[in-house]
């Protein structure tokens, strides 16, 4: 993956943008503020810290050798993907990124995420019940 597509990649969601908070090298990747992605995208081997589930990042770090816990990061959630020479397949970078980006707006108050059309999947599964005193008797 080139630092080009890493680039579009995290940009391509709803209300994402790229911010220099630490130096002009480091691209941090925002949605509403919080960050979902880092990179040198100028750095060789390119790498991004990216956001991760627990048990998801432990898995990912045992199976890849690109994927290990998060540089300067809460090692817990965070994970530094190394995109070197295309030891990971790049559908699974770029879900990565598409997970890092969902926990993170996942976590924004709800009329934000109204305001930039996501739904989590357990949202849209959810069928709404009755309601009113007959539902509660």
């Amino acid at each position: 993956m080139t630092p080009e597509r890493l680039k579009a990649a995290c940009l391509a969601f709803t209300g994402a943008g790229e911010e220099f908070p630490f130096d002009e090298h480091v691209s941090v990747f925002k949605v509403s503020g919080k960050i979902f992605a880092l990179s040198a995208l100028g750095r060789t081997p390119l790498s991004v810290n990216l956001k991760c589930e627990p048990e998801l990042a432990l898995q990912l770090r045992a199976s890849y050798p690109a994927v290990t816990p998060g540089w300067h990061m809460n090692k817990r959630h965070w994970n530094t993907v190394v995109l070197d020479d295309g030891s990971l397949p790049e559908q699974l970078i770029l879900d990565l990124v598409e997970d890092s980006y969902d926990l993170v707006v996942a976590n924004l108050p709800r009329a934000t995420r109204e305001r930039l059309g996501w739904k989590a999947l357990a949202e849209e599964q959810v069928r709404p019940g009755p309601s009113g005193p007959a539902a509660r008797s």
